[in-house]
């Protein structure tokens, strides 16, 4: 019952079970089918259902509040202690960019700081590790900010501001990017992504019409594409997706550039236990790493700041 335990938890905070299963990754129907299980189970009815909304009944709440206890308590039996008996584990989920920039070194201060715990690292796109975090099942993630409020559960720090890009092959260096964008055939960030939704919120804005021809999600194998002259893009300047490939340029949108917000989510802790301490200590590591980093990715400016855009 462990799933239908952190669905439930899911729903509980949510309000629906659209609203939770949009959260976790089910469907509509996925999210009921597990609360009937877990009713069933139980013996006893755990929402008051009113239209679409699900509200907790006396019963709900009070299994609310020993399923929070009982995740808490399931997530501590991965946490061995160490030889000196005040080890355990972190376990921190984070984009692909991430994985290569921030981690590492925040992860090297942390282990020299306490190098009884461990830590495992869960690579995943941002809507699933938001999930994670949110049921309890990781200490903390580093994704991109969502385009909705997070639960009140939830507290995010911001890391750093990735500024987007027109990615071009090399040939076109010097074109003017809207131009560009709009008679290249386009590379689309993944939509179901949050950046690409803040792509997809770019183009509409603007006005912009593209002519689209691959849907992708993984930035650098976007790149690779625009480097091979299938298409432009508009993709985030980060470390870590490392240098541009041959045969591949960003192209500055002048004052038009918009930003991915990169940071750091994790539960409001409980005090009185270790574990706390030790990741606010990683959870450190993180801003700190974020911090002395900066982008280091070329990027082709425009001539002047209110000229028309195209490309020094």
């Amino acid at each position: 019952m462990l799933r239908e335990l952190q669905t439930f938890i899911a729903v509980a905070r949510h309000g629906t079970f659209a609203g939770a299963g949009a959260q976790i990754g089910l469907t509509q129907s996925a999210v009921s089918a597990q609360m009937q299980r877990l009713e069933a189970h139980l013996g006893v009815k755990l929402f008051d259902r009113t239209g679409r909304s699900a509200t907790l009944n006396k019963a709900g709440k009070r299994t609310l509040e020993l399923a929070d206890e009982l995740i808490a308590l399931y997530a501590r039996l991965a946490e061995p202690e160490g030889e000196d008996g005040r080890g355990g584990s972190l376990s921190v989920g984070a984009i692909a960019s991430a994985h290569a920039a921030l981690l590492p070194d925040a992860i090297d201060a942390f282990r020299r700081m306490l190098p009884a715990w461990r830590i495992r690292l869960v690579p995943g796109v941002s809507l699933n590790l938001l999930a994670s975090v949110d049921a309890g099942e990781m200490d903390m993630a580093v994704m991109i900010r969502p385009p909705f409020s997070l639960p009140a559960e939830l507290q995010w720090r911001t890391l750093v501001a990735e500024p987007f890009v027109l990615l071009a092959p090399a040939a076109k260096k010097g074109a003017d990017w809207r131009t560009l964008i709009e008679s290249e055939p386009f590379i689309r960030y993944d939509r179901r992504s949050f950046g690409g939704r803040q792509v997809d919120t770019f183009l509409t804005k603007r006005r912009i019409a593209v002519r689209d021809s691959i849907e992708v999600d993984e930035l650098p194998g976007i790149a690779q594409l625009v480097a091979r002259g299938l298409g432009v893009a508009l993709v985030p300047v980060s470390d870590g997706i490392g240098p541009w490939p041959r045969g591949a340029v960003a192209l500055d949108l002048g004052d038009d550039t918009f930003h991915r917000e990169i940071g750091l989510v994790e539960r409001a802790r409980r005090a009185g236990a270790n574990e706390p301490d030790a990741a606010a200590r990683l959870a450190g590591c993180i801003v700190e790493a974020a911090r002395r980093g900066g982008t280091r990715v070329p990027v082709e400016r425009a001539r002047r700041r209110n000229a028309p855009r195209g490309i020094a």
